[in-house]
């Protein structure tokens, strides 16, 4: 079958590629997706460049992509709640990795039907940006009806979803985003924007329940000049937290180091009885059951700035590599 391949760390352009390999085999609990559609994430890029060498090197060549939307055309011995034909989408394990190729396997418990309003384009933009904005606002920040909750980058494949979930909760939403996206973050329902061209949230006086920190450096530190005493700054892209550090598994001389680098943040918290968590998104097919009814219900819906074949599969991650999607980036793989 053909899968798009990393082969060695460096710019998109020159460090992947197309190459025949061989159909996975299905395990008893798995599950073999014939890919329709895949999307890409900002990690994905991050990886090929060699962000997280620290965590563990690459064994090139390897398959690249996390989401994937298809149809199911073989079941593990032990799957009994899924069928081949059915129509699914998953945020699979970091152990198959490689989305972007013809079939794909997936743990059956990290697959969810998809929802039944929505095409494989659709569906394939959800999985990751989805999970990841369901743990830090339900399972991690607790959001609540009522309550003030910063989101940076609403415009980006995160923050599109998270703007509309935590409005589904109730919560009143502040957002940053450039000019052009002023429009569309409001259309998902933020409360208010903050143009960062123009204007500085730390400048706005207001203080937030929660902090949703997606774009990490000094907006992790930032984020408790604006956050209420006792608040809750969840991030994606800050530094790692003890609690990430031990489900990494990483060794205690790593561990000691990311816990210096980390220090003046948990410091930060410590001082305003606030809570600091480094979001580790862990893939969840009953969340993506529970996300499906969000979509089918209209509370949320997919935004996608541009669809690619998988021929151009390529262009599209060095597209979103640029930084200026709105929304997720998704390439049709099959049919």
């Amino acid at each position: 079958m053909k899968s798009l391949m990393m082969t060695k760390y460096g710019d998109v352009i020159i460090s992947l590629e197309v190459q025949e390999v061989s159909l996975p085999t299905v395990g008893a609990n798995q599950i073999l997706i014939k890919t329709h559609s895949a999307s890409f994430n900002p990690i994905d890029y991050k990886i090929l460049r060699g962000d997280f060498k620290a965590m563990g090197k690459i064994q090139f060549p390897r398959g690249i992509g996390r989401d994937v939307s298809g149809v199911i055309k073989e079941v593990g011995e032990k799957v009994k709640q899924l069928k081949v034909g059915n129509k699914v989408y998953s945020r699979i394990d970091d152990n198959f990795v490689g989305t972007m190729a013809e079939y794909v396997i997936s743990n059956a418990s990290d697959v969810a039907l998809i929802p039944s309003n929505l095409n494989h384009e659709e569906a394939a933009s959800i999985p990751l940006v989805g999970l990841t904005s369901y743990q830090a606002l339900i399972d991690i920040a607790k959001l609540s009806a009522g309550e003030n909750i910063l989101i940076h980058a609403g415009s980006g494949g995160i923050g599109t979803i998270a703007i509309q979930l935590a409005k589904h909760l109730g919560a009143k939403v502040t957002t940053t985003t450039s000019t052009k996206n002023v429009g569309l973050v409001k259309d998902l329902g933020a409360d208010k924007v903050i143009d960062y061209t123009k204007h500085s949230y730390l400048d706005e006086g207001a203080k937030f329940d929660v902090v949703f920190d997606t774009l990490g450096g000094k907006h992790t530190l930032d984020s408790f000049k604006v956050l209420k005493d006792g608040g809750r700054v969840v991030s994606i892209s800050g530094d790692l937290d003890s609690v990430t550090t031990k489900q990494l598994g990483l060794n205690k001389v790593v561990r000691f180091l990311l816990a210096l680098k980390v220090k003046k943040v948990t410091k930060a918290a410590s001082k305003m009885g606030a809570i600091y968590r480094f979001l580790l998104m862990s893939p969840n097919g009953a969340q993506l059951k529970e996300l499906a009814k969000l979509y089918e219900s209209g509370s949320i819906k997919p935004v996608i700035d541009k669809t690619y074949n998988f021929d151009d599969s390529i262009k599209a991650l060095d597209y979103l590599a640029k930084g200026r999607a709105r929304g997720k980036v998704v390439v049709k793989v099959g049919q």
